[in-house]
C-alpha cells in the first residue's frame, strides 16, 4: 500500500505541482487549502506525512497551528513545514512545534523526494525488530526503539522522530561527544546547526519539565553534544 501524503497548500498551482511529484514517486496524495478542512480530515484518518504551508488564505500563523495541533495527537507523525517564509525565526519556530524539517519553495523537487524518502526510512527503521539493542537504559532514562518511546525517571518524554533518533545517537554511547554532522545523520535529515541547536534545547525542555535537575545532554563547545549517565 502506498504511503499517503498531506499537503497543505493555499496556492493551487503549487499544491498540484508538488503533488504531481509526489503520484510520480509513487505516494498516494490528500489535498487542503486551508487548515480547518485538513485538521477535519485529519480527526478522521492521519496521514502517513504532513507537508504544510505557513501562510493558509487568511489564517497568516495557519500552519504553525496546525502543526501544533497535529503533534498534540500524534507524537510521530511526520511534519514538513514548506513554505515561502525564510527567516530563521519562522524557521526555529516550526521547529520548536515540533516540525521535522522546515524547507523553503525554492527547494528542487529531487531534493524535497529526498528528505520525504529519508523521513520513511526512519519509520521503517522503527518498525524493524532491533534484536538486543531495541532497549537502552541509562540510569533515569529508559529508552525504547521497537516501541519508538522515551521514559525518563518512568515518565514518559514526548519526542519527535528527529529528537528521538538524537536521544539514542547521544545514548548508545554515553560520555561519547557526538558532532552536529553525527546527529543529523542519526537523524536522517538535513539539518543547519541551527537547527540542531534547536531540537536539542527543545529536548532539554522536555526533560527539564519532568525533572528539574535533569543535565544529562551536556554541551561540548566546538564539538558537538554527549550524554551523561547518572
Amino acid at each position: 500500500m502506498s504511503k499517503r501524503i498531506a499537503i497543505v497548500e493555499d496556492e493551487a498551482a503549487i499544491r498540484e505541482n508538488y503533488a504531481a511529484a509526489f503520484r510520480r514517486e509513487g505516494y498516494s496524495v490528500e489535498l487542503y487549502d486551508a487548515r480547518r478542512p485538513a485538521m477535519e480530515a485529519f480527526e478522521a484518518r492521519l496521514p502517513d506525512l504532513v507537508v504544510i504551508d505557513i501562510n493558509l488564505k487568511d489564517d497568516i500563523e495557519g500552519g504553525f497551528d496546525l502543526c501544533r495541533d497535529l503533534r498534540s495527537r500524534a507524537g510521530d507523525l511526520p511534519i514538513i513545514f514548506l513554505t515561502a517564509r525564510d527567516s530563521e525565526f519562522d524557521a526555529v519556530s516550526g521547529l520548536r512545534l515540533g516540525a521535522d524539517d522546515y524547507l523553503t519553495k525554492d527547494i528542487s523537487l529531487p531534493h524535497l523526494m529526498a528528505r520525504v524518502a529519508a523521513l520513511f526510512r526512519r519509520l521503517e527503521a522503527m518498525q524493524k525488530p532491533q534484536g538486543a539493542e531495541s532497549r537502552i537504559t541509562r540510569g533515569d532514562l529508559e529508552l525504547d526503539v521497537d516501541r519508538m518511546t522515551v521514559r525518563w525517571q518512568d515518565q514518559p518524554v514526548g519526542l519527535t522522530l528527529t529528537e528521538f533518533w538524537m536521544i539514542h545517537a547521544l545514548a548508545r554511547y554515553p560520555g561519547h561527544v557526538k558532532s552536529r554532522q553525527q546527529l543529523m545523520d542519526a537523524a536522517q535529515a538535513v539539518l543547519d546547526d541551527n537547527t540542531i541547536t534547536s531540537h536539542i534545547k527543545r529536548v532539554r525542555r522536555k526533560f527539564v519539565a519532568i525533572d528539574p535537575d535533569f543535565a544529562a545532554i551536556e554541551t561540548v563547545y566546538g564539538m558537538g553534544y554527549r550524554w551523561i549517565s547518572g
